[in-house]
């Protein structure tokens, strides 16, 4: 289904690819069967300079999504741009998922928490079924399968 018809996400960034912004896509790719486009595009950089512009291109972006993933690396850097692109998701009706801090040395601010519908961790599965969730409403439910060496649907292997 995905492959014909992929999930548009918009990831936060402030025209530069972060080494979060970067990680989050590697996370997307390692999931084969997940299939999404990438409607954030931060080398389209303001031709002028102006914040005016800068906001502009970041609300077409923003629209053109169908959820919204909010890096806090980016809160902490760009605090005052990242309340200006969290206001543009709200008011365009996308759903955001914050993602934790990588490496779990810190905690995810509150206030991105309060403003976002899923906080989740660095994992791929997780923001599959968050993307997925959040983006088209789908129950994403799975289980997980574990092997036990020497035993098989029967029991123990004689």
């Amino acid at each position: 289904m995905y492959e014909n018809n992929p999930i548009r996400v918009f990831v936060t960034h402030a025209f530069s690819e972060s080494d979060d912004y970067l990680r989050l896509f590697e996370f997307l790719e390692s999931d084969d069967s997940f299939y999404y486009v990438n409607v954030s595009k931060p080398e389209e950089a303001p031709k002028t300079g102006s914040m005016e512009e800068a906001k502009d291109i970041l609300i077409q972006q923003i629209k053109e999504s169908e959820a919204v993933f909010v890096l806090p690396s980016m809160f902490e850097a760009k605090p005052d741009l990242m309340n200006f692109i969290m206001d543009g998701a709200d008011a365009a009706g996308k759903p955001m998922i914050v993602v934790r801090p990588f490496g779990g040395v810190t905690e995810t601010p509150q206030v991105l928490i309060d403003r976002t519908n899923e906080h989740i961790k660095w994992d791929a599965r997780e923001m599959v079924d968050a993307l997925k969730r959040q983006a088209r409403l789908e129950d994403t439910s799975r289980w997980e399968s574990i092997d036990f060496p020497g035993y098989d649907a029967n029991g123990e292997i004689k």
